[in-house]
């Protein structure tokens, strides 16, 4: 059995991040993210399968249900994934007590994601974290069972967290290429955590110049509804407003968009070379799709490393209902028609915004997309 490893990771001396990989999936999203380099949050991996559990770079690992399962996994059963972690319902306790926050990742469809997952999050949100589940949809191949079995598994996670993410793996099939490999189409759908842990661990982490801290991510994120995530970077003349623009569209987008958002918290990154004039658009393309009478949080981060670089990440929360996908076409059309206004160049001049979002592809601009729990 495989028990905690008591090893201390780089964590924030302020809030405190929990990343929990719940299964064969939910690992494989947890070792992409140690493997970035990512810092600043707390990594934990659970399963049922023992040696699967090995395989983990996690410094705390946890075997679920080790008296009902004996480490051989749950059997593609979600009853048994379930029962494994209500055994250890005390010992998950233990782990999540004090984090401030806690995603919960693994994928939906199979015995131990599917069936311990709902369970882990109810777990951590009792004990006063803010809870956010990030799970896979199966892709269309692995049949109407496991489909049915990840929907249900999204239902009972529905209740037991503040926000829910599901990224469906059926569009990773429109976005790759004959010969993309099937490890580098799950790596991307990884990479949709790996953003927007990166996300909120970098606006709680870093200190702004107008700062914004874990009590205005808990303000957004709290309890209303559809909620969008999203982290978009770009380089070049126009930079910060086409950073605006990627974290507002993506490929992997799960039918909402920013569109009526009540509440919305910008955070624009870059060096002390940032613009007024630059700041002021790359909010307003993001304030524009949303309520107009939103409440808007706003900060600012100072990071010379970026150079030629500006990064910005969104949150909005707030929407009346579920939103139909706004297509990159309508974004794209909307900063040429501020790179115009700005500065008489027009599209001719500017670069093609069009290879801005396919780039959005290569570079895993992705933005994430949230269901809050009712």
């Amino acid at each position: 059995m495989i028990e905690i490893v008591e090893e201390e990771e780089e964590v924030s001396r302020g809030a405190r991040i929990k990343v929990i990989g719940v299964g064969g999936g939910g690992g494989n999203a947890v070792n992409t993210m140690i493997s970035a380099g990512l810092t600043g949050v707390e990594f934990i991996s659970m399963n049922t399968d023992f040696q699967d559990l090995r395989r983990s770079l996690a410094s705390k690992r946890f075997q679920l249900g080790s008296q009902l399962t004996k480490g051989l996994g749950a059997g593609a059963n979600p009853e048994v994934g379930r029962e494994a972690a209500l055994e250890d319902r005390d010992r998950i306790a233990e782990l999540v007590v004090g984090a401030d926050m806690v995603f919960v990742t693994g994928g939906m469809g199979g015995g131990t994601g599917t069936g311990a997952a709902p369970v882990i999050a109810q777990v951590a949100r009792e004990c006063g974290a803010l809870t956010v589940a990030v799970v896979t949809r199966p892709f269309h191949f692995e049949g109407k069972r496991r489909r049915r079995q990840a929907e249900e598994g999204i239902e009972a996670l529905t209740s037991n967290v503040d926000t829910l993410i599901t990224i469906p793996n059926q569009r990773l099939v429109s976005m790759a290429s004959e010969k993309t490999s099937m490890k580098e189409a799950f790596r991307l759908a990884d990479e949709v955590l790996l953003q927007a842990v990166k996300g909120v661990s970098d606006l709680i982490n870093f200190n702004g110049v107008v700062n914004v801290d874990f009590a205005d991510v808990r303000t957004v994120m709290g309890s209303k509804g559809v909620a969008l995530m999203g982290v978009g970077s770009a380089s070049g003349e126009h930079k910060t407003v086409e950073a605006a623009q990627r974290a507002i569209s993506s490929p992997l987008l799960d039918d909402v968009s920013i569109v009526g958002a009540t509440s919305v918290l910008i955070n624009i990154t870059g060096n002390n070379g940032l613009t007024m004039y630059e700041m002021h658009e790359a909010s307003s393309l993001i304030q524009e799709e949303a309520h107009e009478d939103a409440e808007v949080i706003w900060g600012w981060v100072t990071d010379e490393s970026m150079e030629d670089e500006s990064r910005v990440t969104v949150i909005a929360t707030g929407f009346e209902e579920t939103r139909g996908i706004l297509q990159p076409q309508s974004i794209e059309r909307r900063v040429n028609e501020r790179v115009a206004r700005g500065t008489g160049m027009g599209r001719s001049r500017g670069r093609e915004l069009h290879s801005g979002i396919d780039r959005m592809y290569e570079d895993y601009d992705i933005p994430t997309f949230f269901k809050h729990a009712d």
